[in-house]
């Protein structure tokens, strides 16, 4: 079965995307191009993985590269609001510009605990580079350390989003662009 069935309509599709993420990388690489120590890229699993490697690949600095595994949709279509992190980060974020790239910033809830984890670890500044914001659904409002700065790549009108890396309970993650799931999928 197609999956492209599954979709009610597409909002951005692959040329549009790959645009835009070399435009955030290209700003990036200008903001952080006489950082010392370079940044470290810490990247929000799972729905992160497809932007967080395209944007890395663009950037024109040396980096360091490091995940973290936040969850807080489960098999649902909203946030639960209690991000679960269940894994931590591997390099020692201690004095260093950290550059936190998310699928999706939502309700602000998973974002504002990770800056925190990061603050807590003693990085000296936390930026955020979300693919889609949607501020339409915005509960918690974070706080960037140090210098950090916002980047977004498109916001999110207030719909449930599957593809490029964003999952409804697992599925739809593969898709090559940011399509609507149809309501009779997840409801």
């Amino acid at each position: 079965m197609a999956l492209d069935c599954h979709i009610e309509k597409i909002l951005w599709n692959e040329d549009q995307i790959s645009g835009r993420v070399s435009e955030l990388a290209a700003q990036i690489t200008e903001d952080f191009r006489s950082s010392s120590p370079p940044p470290v890229f810490v990247g929000v699993a799972i729905g992160a993985f497809l932007f967080f490697a395209d944007l890395v690949r663009k950037i024109q600095l040396p980096v360091s590269v490091d995940f973290v595994r936040a969850q807080s949709y489960g098999h649902g279509t909203y946030s639960n609001e209690s991000p679960v992190i269940s894994s931590d980060l591997k390099i020692d974020v201690q004095g260093r510009h950290v550059v936190l790239v998310e699928d999706i910033v939502d309700t602000g809830h998973t974002v504002s605990s990770l800056i925190s984890l990061l603050k807590a670890k003693g990085a000296s500044s936390v930026s955020v580079c979300t693919f889609l914001d949607k501020p339409s659904r915005r509960k918690f409002n974070f706080q960037l350390v140090g210098e950090g700065k916002f980047y977004r790549g498109f916001e999110c009108p207030n719909y449930f989003v599957v593809g490029y890396g964003m999952d409804f309970a697992e599925l739809y993650r593969n898709l090559p662009y940011i399509g609507v799931l149809k309501p009779e999928h997840y409801s």
